[in-house]
């Protein structure tokens, strides 16, 4: 495997010239060497010996210092083999792919988990464009985002960010992946390495868990739908038929007093006790009704049916309630999914309110706003706490969450400016289920 950028680098560390005696005795030689010279020459000695002697050495110093310089380089030779052979093996031996590529684009460096990865033999892939390992829908980008990151002088970050990277394998299949790049080198001889995974089995089973959420989607829904019917279905037989029965028993018991023995003050005391107890069950009867379903949601629209909520919440919790409403006809032809998780929605976030809020003071607003529906419900009472959210119990925050999601809507609960609790809600007219 050729290292991007090799080279056979020459060291001294580790070699004879190591050692801590190397260079002053080195430097001694040459001195001594030097001295001799300079004595011999500068003395113009006609001393047929000495001039022999001092050739002689020399001769001894460049032979010996070439013998011992080509001993180094040869050692420095084979560490350098030996460093890239464990480079190498390291490389090979990584479960991500590796590829190297010069300035012009051309693969230096192919890994083994590379050649897997492509299905193409490491032989073949060094030399080639890296255009080949890509769909021919990006070639062109690919080469323009390549050039921006070598001008940007950073030297590593991750590619991609959050969308989602495809390779092109030998055959000419399609792969997802997630992929880092790093760069090194001067402008002209830069080496952009990519470290990539293949990441289709992850791809597949997040797309699947999707596939599986979406689904419990549709079937919480489904759910809910069935027992709005049912609910609606209830409320409609205690509206209409229990109303009806309850109030003929009212008329035959107004004729009965009517017809009391005079004197009879027992018998009189007690149809008086039963006409109470029977305002009280038309009462709840009908609270019962309201509870379940409002009417007035199905026959005069959300408009009318939140604002008879806001009023009925603020008399018997006792808190204020200031409501500020859309324009006539705003709310009109809503969807009756939509109408009713809007309201349900509602009728959580003050039933919440009443239970932990302790708050005085309500605030709640409905509007249409570029083809959706909002409203903004904020109280002034002790506020939400992050940790809230994550009780087991919290379960109308997740059922609400949920249902506007499956409706392509969102819903937002923070802290308000007043010190307590705000709930946006914001979801399409028509719905757009997801």
């Amino acid at each position: 495997m050729a290292a991007p950028g090799g080279g056979t680098l020459i060291s001294v560390k580790g070699s004879a010239f190591g050692h801590p005696a190397a260079i002053p005795a080195v430097a001694a030689v040459l001195g001594a060497l030097l001295f001799a010279n300079l004595f011999t020459f500068a003395s113009d000695s006609q001393s047929l010996w000495l001039i022999s002697t001092v050739v002689i050495a020399d001769m001894l110093a460049v032979g010996g210092g070439s013998v011992v310089a080509a001993r180094e380089v040869m050692l420095a030779e084979r560490r350098s083999d030996v460093s890239q052979a464990r480079l190498d093996a390291i490389v090979d031996s990584a479960m991500d792919a590796i590829i190297a590529v010069d300035a012009t684009q051309n693969v230096v460096l192919f890994n083994r988990a590379a050649e897997q990865a492509f299905g193409v033999h490491r032989k073949e892939a060094l030399g080639a464009p890296l255009e080949r390992f890509l769909p021919q829908r990006y070639r062109n980008a690919h080469h323009g985002h390549l050039d921006d990151f070598g001008r940007t002088g950073v030297t590593s970050r991750r590619m991609g960010d959050m969308t989602t990277l495809w390779a092109r394998r030998a055959d000419g299949t399609e792969f997802p992946i997630e992929a880092s790049i790093s760069q090194a080198g001067e402008l002209g001889q830069r080496v952009y390495t990519v470290i990539l995974r293949d990441v289709t089995q992850r791809k597949k089973a997040l797309d699947a868990l999707q596939a599986q959420q979406q689904e419990l989607r549709r079937l919480a829904a489904q759910v809910l739908e069935a027992r709005e019917d049912e609910k609606t279905r209830i409320a409609r037989e205690l509206h209409d038929e229990m109303g009806q029965l309850l109030t003929a028993l009212k008329m035959d018991l107004a004729w009965l007093r009517e017809r009391l023995p005079a004197g009879d003050a027992d018998t009189a005391r007690r149809a008086e006790q039963m006409g109470r107890v029977l305002d009280q069950t038309v009462g709840a009867t009908r609270r019962i009704a309201s509870d379940l379903r409002p009417l007035m949601l199905d026959d005069l629209g959300l408009a009318e049916a939140a604002n008879w909520l806001v009023g009925d919440f603020s008399s018997r919790s006792g808190v204020q309630c200031e409501m500020r409403m859309p324009g006539e006809g705003a709310l009109e032809g809503l969807d009756k999914a939509v109408a009713t998780a809007l309201y349900r929605a509602l009728q959580e976030s003050l039933t919440n309110i009443a239970r932990h809020a302790k708050a005085r003071q309500v605030w709640v607003s409905l509007g249409a706003e570029n083809g959706d529906i909002y409203f903004e419900v904020e109280d002034d009472g002790r506020g939400i706490e992050p940790a809230d959210f994550a009780k087991a119990r919290s379960l109308g925050l997740k059922g609400m969450r949920e249902r506007m999601q499956y409706l392509g809507g969102s819903i937002e609960v923070a802290r308000a400016p007043r010190g307590g609790t705000r709930v946006r809600v914001r979801v399409p007219a028509q719905g757009q289920a997801q």
